[in-house]
């Protein structure tokens, strides 16, 4: 067996379930924020057209996906980030979603050594650990302070760090903060992947979901462009129909930038088998040619964090993110207390910071906060934010009773 897999932990679910395991709730609806999941309604163009492709079921896709659907996906990454170009022969691969992208080319970048690192924001999504691990690098976890707007301080990384990085995995928008990176933050990383020679991978699944329609997220590939950086040397990003078109069962993304690096891409995809099946690539299209969800789908997130945050306003250390779907609020207990409490109080699911991240050096950076997913319909989302309220509020009086006595 691969001794790396005993490298890895459990999956945040995974420790959830085992968290609640002698819970009995109260009976009430459950009320789950605690998966990423879009739960709006996808498109019905989306299902219509895989209806009346059914019979590209008879033909085997091919890795590189058909032309169609990469000059799409041009066209629109081109539009929405301000490119003058991206050439869909050699800069665009499509993807079965950003999960297995992100894993398989951690397989395809690094260089299997006992100095290799990889290196990646603190709490992160967990594909970034297992995927340097199996890769044969170690990881390097970069903290998310709130002192720092939750993006990792590279101004603080060793030189030593960077001279060993191999792969840098960067999410912007974040998870679980929704932090979005700057202009600066961005060029300053790609200076770094010049002098010491690594690639920059930047998950920016959520770049569809922000709150001000005239300032829309920055790309890692604008960042290029704005340099003149136009051959995207060194960096590639991955996005994904997930969260943008509430389609995460269409499993279906891609990965564009560096022509030299997604040759080598194509190479590895064609051997692991991960092509897309042809009418969801067909789906795919009418997905990235449509707009008018994708904004609807905006404003619905816009109530929704509207309602919640007046409900919470005073009760929890939380504010709106810059982009994404999550709130991630500070806890006035440990976090997987809060997360225990409010379970077995109001059937209420959260996800502990703790969980999304890694102990460095005696410190956690996701320890006393909780991740919330607002996903579901706006009235669940709300009744989810009154009861967290209440469960804050009995913590308050206990602690009140307590110092009483």
């Amino acid at each position: 067996m691969n001794q790396n897999l005993k490298a890895l932990q459990a999956y945040p679910f995974e420790k959830l379930r085992d968290l609640f395991n002698d819970i009995a709730p109260p009976a009430l609806p459950h009320i789950a924020l605690s998966i990423g999941e879009p739960k709006h309604q996808s498109p019905d163009f989306v299902s219509a057209t895989i209806s009346q492709n059914l019979a590209k079921l008879s033909n085997y896709p091919t890795t590189k996906g058909i032309p169609e659907l990469r000059q799409t996906i041009s066209s629109w990454t081109c539009q929405r980030f301000n490119l003058t170009a991206l050439n869909p022969e050699t800069q665009i691969l499509p993807v079965n979603g950003t999960r297995e992208a992100l894993f398989a080319f951690a397989q395809t970048v690094v260089n299997a050594a006992p100095d290799a690192l990889v290196c990646s924001p603190n709490p992160f999504y967990q594909i970034y650990e297992g995927a340097a691990l199996l890769a044969g690098a170690q990881p390097e976890f970069l903290a998310c302070r709130s002192e720092n707007g939750f993006i990792p301080d590279f101004d603080a990384v060793s030189s030593e760090v960077w001279q060993r990085c191999q792969l840098l995995f960067i999410c912007t928008p974040g998870n679980p903060s929704g932090a979005v990176m700057t202009r600066s933050q961005l060029q300053k990383l790609i200076t770094l992947a010049d002098q010491y020679d690594f690639v920059i991978a930047s998950d920016e699944c959520y770049s569809e979901l922000y709150f001000d329609e005239s300032n829309p997220p920055l790309g890692l590939l604008q960042a290029c462009a704005e340099i003149g950086r136009n051959d995207y040397h060194r960096c590639v990003v991955f996005h994904s129909l997930s969260k943008r078109s509430n389609l995460p069962g269409l499993r279906s993304g891609f990965v564009a930038g560096d022509a030299d690096i997604l040759k080598d891409f194509l190479l590895y995809r064609t051997y692991h088998g991960c092509a897309m099946p042809v009418q969801h690539q067909l789906a795919s299209i009418a997905a990235w040619n449509d707009e008018a969800h994708v904004v609807a789908n905006r404003d619905l997130y816009r109530q929704k964090f509207s309602d919640v945050l007046a409900i919470l306003d005073g009760c929890l250390d939380v504010s709106q993110p810059d982009a994404s779907f999550y709130l991630w609020a500070k806890t006035p207990i440990a976090d997987t207390d809060f997360a225990r409490g409010l379970f077995a109080q109001q059937h209420v699911t959260v996800l502990p910071g703790s969980y999304l991240s890694r102990e460095v050096d005696g410190y956690n950076p996701g320890a006393n906060y909780v991740r919330m997913a607002l996903v579901a319909e706006p009235e669940q989302c709300a009744e989810g934010a009154r009861r967290i309220k209440a469960y804050v509020k009995s913590l308050n009086a206990h602690s009140t009773n307590k110092q009483g006595h």
